[in-house]
């Protein structure tokens, strides 16, 4: 169906890829795996014809429709949900304008025996046809439930695509190219912003899908259970696999243990055959003994051993300093933004040592209680530290707030002190920003190289509560093994909120689940957590709809048929003060705004961008910006519960 065709892409002189083929069958589901930088988003990228190859060409059949997810894109401002997402049948919705347009014309013409009206005739019925065969059924049905499987409730159907954060955003695009069908799908990471639930629900759609799909994920138990061919780019080349994942790797270890078997036996008898030449090349008596062995040894076929990419990162956390026997207790904790009540009377302690990991939907309380932890933000109740407590903290969107200006090693020494600071070559070339690499700017390093450079940041000083929160996203999957290897060396506490299955099963004891407002313990590794809760709780989560009974219940209570006047007085009450929130955060956000737009004015002068004072300030109103926005996010949450009419 797609072939490629000795395809070449060179960077500034060196070759990504090097004369590779290959081709793709109309069903195969393929995932797509390498190191980061290796090229796989660049080989998406060609295929969904949004760059050009340096040397080759990619075929493909004329009428082939491809469905491409990137990692980072522009999304719509001007559009609500549904509609954004009702974009994906705007060919049908053409097809059926045009219909109605045909059928209008012919009751207005009267010329019936001319071959215009004929023409009409059979253009209309041809797309009749057409219709029929791509569909003329509800597809609003398609849409809900689509949105819905990644995690929308249909009270976010009608709300503006700006209102959400990037990663509801990405769901609506993904949303768009799952309705559309295509022959292909290209998603590169499409698990990145899915919670636990919304993973399953795609697997269970990729499994079923009839098409080609090309996936690049770092989710291993995601690509075993969704592909079953496996290509890995290494070094230039391409190596090609016809079953799953974890049997790839398997296979590649067998390929390559016997390549080496057969090359020293090789280069055992070429040496042997060298040997003789030389010993006997100048005897008469074995003339004919030599000259034969010189024909066997032109004969030969030189073998060689694929060559491997072995660089790879090397993590290993300091020893931590020993805290108290409790590093973390809860005690009847509460977080509202507003009158929208995020999490209401947790209770729990974390004791020293333990691994265990925050789990549950997104919006459900996870990142807001680590940023309680962090008190970056006020609460209600008891959170005590324990003694001699030392935190690191990777946020979610660690990377992301690295200034693109610096080079990789001008990140590592502006936050590095004292007696670290001679040691930073070293630890960057652990972290495989050694040599040339560690001048690069970063803003062109891919995101899994952002992740690595946030990370080293929490081996600037030691500590004994990890708190990572999405520490894997655009990691590979070998440096997601070397990082799950030091965690489970690290002497301290880890609180890992993650939606990624293989990277928490063997790491943790210990599963916290975020829902409803509250916080419930489950002891165990993550494999019997959700063993536990698709025997018991996830049936309701496979319903249409699941939080429809809360909705139903929330309308009954909200109805105006039911409540007295008093009651509707101070629902209206508590509506205004939830508009007065969101207006006072969107006040408090243009603020913040305007404040950096003029900072980034000043930085344009080198004298304010050699000013760490000043970078640091903009550096914290950048963060009270984003924290900022989660608030507005949130309170927005609150004030849609009131549109109930």
């Amino acid at each position: 169906m797609i072939s490629v065709e000795q395809l070449t892409v060179e960077f500034g002189g060196s070759p990504l890829f090097d004369e590779i083929s290959f081709l793709i069958n109309a069903k195969d589901k393929i995932a797509l795996v390498g190191k980061n930088g290796a090229g796989k988003t660049t080989l998406l990228r060609i295929f969904a014809q949004k760059q050009t190859p340096t040397i080759g060409k990619v075929i493909t059949p004329k009428d082939l429709t491809i469905g491409y997810l990137p990692q980072h894109m522009i999304h719509s401002q001007e559009t609500t949900v549904m509609q954004e997402a009702e974009k994906a049948f705007e060919h049908i919705t053409d097809l059926q304008n045009e219909i109605e347009n045909m059928n209008i014309e012919l009751a207005e013409r009267t010329d019936y025996e001319s071959n215009d009206y004929n023409e009409l005739i059979d253009r209309l019925s041809r797309a009749n046809e057409h219709l029929q065969i791509i569909g003329n059924g509800n597809f609003q049905g398609e849409i809900e439930k689509t949105l819905i499987g990644l995690g929308f409730e249909r009270t976010d159907f009608d709300r503006q695509c700006d209102q959400f954060s990037g990663g509801w955003r990405m769901r609506i695009e993904l949303a768009k190219i799952l309705l559309q069908q295509p022959d292909v799908l290209l998603l590169d990471e499409p698990t990145n912003h899915l919670d636990i639930v919304s993973i399953e629900w795609l697997e269970n759609f990729l499994i079923n899908y009839n098409g080609a799909l090309l996936l690049v994920s770092h989710d291993k138990a995601f690509i075993d259970a969704v592909t079953t061919r496996t290509i890995e780019i290494s070094l230039g080349k391409i190596y090609d696999y016809n079953v799953n994942y974890s049997r790839y790797l398997e296979l590649r270890k067998e390929r390559h243990e016997q390549q080496i078997r057969a090359y020293e036996n090789q280069q055992k008898l070429i040496q042997e055959t060298e040997d003789f030449i030389s010993r006997f090349r100048y005897q008469a008596t074995k003339a004919v003994q030599v000259q034969s062995r010189i024909k066997q040894l032109e004969k030969i076929v030189r073998l060689e051993v694929d060559l491997e990419d072995n660089s790879r990162l090397s993590l290993k956390f300091p020893p931590s300093p020993r805290s108290g026997s409790i590093p973390l207790e809860i005690e009847h904790l509460s977080k509202a933004y507003g009158d929208h009540l995020v999490l209401n009377n947790v209770e729990f302690m974390i004791h020293r040592g333990e691994k265990v990991a925050f789990v549950g939907k997104n919006g459900e309380g996870k990142t807001t209680l680590v940023k309680c932890i962090m008190n970056e933000i006020e609460f209600a109740g008891k959170l005590k530290l324990g003694h001699n407590v030392k935190i690191g903290y990777f946020a979610q969107n660690q990377a992301s707030l690295l200034d693109e200006t610096r080079t990789v090693f001008e990140t590592i020494d502006y936050v590095a002190v004292g007696d670290i600071r001679t040691k930073i070559r070293d630890i960057l070339g652990a972290f495989m920003f050694g040599g040339e690499a560690s001048d690069k700017k970063v803003k062109v390093l891919s995101g899994g190289e952002r992740s690595r450079l946030a990370m080293i940041r929490l081996l600037l000083e030691p500590v004994n509560l990890l708190i990572l929160d999405e520490p894997t996203n655009h990691l590979d999957m070998r440096s997601k093994d070397v990082l799950k290897a030091a965690i489970k060396d690290f002497d301290g506490t880890v609180i890992l909120v993650s939606h990624d299955r293989e990277f928490l099963n063997g790491l943790v004891t210990k599963v916290y689940e975020f829902g409803n407002k509250k916080v419930r313990e489950h002891l165990g590794g993550i494999y019997e957590f959700l063993q536990y809760k698709k025997m018991d709780n996830l049936r309701e989560l496979e319903d249409a709809n699941p939080s429809k009974s809360n909705t139903d219940s929330k309308d009954k209570q909200y109805s105006d048929n039911k409540l007295s006047y008093e009651a509707r007085k101070e629902i209206a009450r508590k509506k205004r003060k939830a508009e007065k929130d969101v207006e006072e955060a969107e006040r408090a956000i243009a603020l913040l705004e305007k404040h950096i737009a003029e900072m980034e004015t000043e930085l344009q002068d080198e004298k304010k961008a050699a000013d760490n004072e000043f970078l640091m300030v903009y550096q914290n109103n950048q963060r009270s910006l984003e924290q900022k926005m989660y608030e507005w996010e949130i309170l927005c949450e609150a004030l849609k519960e009131f549109d109930f009419e």
